[in-house]
């Protein structure tokens, strides 16, 4: 008996299958490194907290920064979708790619039913991608992983803080963010 072996596909292979009509918008899934992975649905705690999260960082980053909820990044081998990603400004809006990894200057992944994938799995993608600056907002736990220090390994430095905490983030050291803001009342 042989053993069975995944298949791994590249952006590009992912994005001719978006081209080509074999996964469209409906399907949900995200590339992790190299797998097509359907994305969970989102109960509301999730949702509301996502959109708190991304409403005060435009308040706060606005022309400073672009930022995106719910939208693709490109990194080597994956396409993830991340809650929200902080990224340069770009002239044309990100209009012609999806920004790359020396575009994203912070990525926050809300955690409700994720956390398992959003600090194992996406975090060695996005530390292997050099990603400086990571959050995790745990919704049932009140708390936010800050992941830095990114390695080919892992992120070096995590600190797991409360909700009443306030912490500036890497690209934004003016700017303090108090977590309370982030999450729902």
């Amino acid at each position: 008996m042989t053993a069975t072996q995944n298949r791994l596909w590249t952006v590009e292979e992912y994005h001719r299958m978006i081209d080509a009509g074999i996964l469209n918008a409906n399907d949900r899934v995200e590339l992790l490194d190299g797998r097509i992975i359907q994305m969970s649905p989102q109960k509301p705690p999730h949702a509301g907290t996502t959109q708190r999260a991304c409403d005060y960082f435009k308040a706060q980053l606005m022309g400073k920064a672009h930022v995106r909820m719910q939208l693709p990044i490109t990194l080597a081998t994956s396409e993830p979708e991340p809650d929200i990603a902080v990224v340069s400004i770009d002239p044309a809006a990100y209009g012609d790619h999806h920004p790359t990894s020396s575009e994203i200057l912070l990525l926050i992944e809300v955690s409700y039913s994720t956390f398992d994938i959003d600090f194992n799995e996406k975090s060695l993608i996005y530390a292997k991608a050099n990603i400086a600056d990571y959050w995790i907002l745990d919704v049932i736990e009140r708390q936010v992983y800050i992941l830095r220090q990114p390695t080919e390994s892992g992120y070096q430095d995590i600190v797991i803080l409360a909700e009443d905490a306030v912490i500036a983030p890497l690209a934004f050291g003016e700017i303090t963010i108090p977590f309370s803001e982030l999450f729902l009342p």
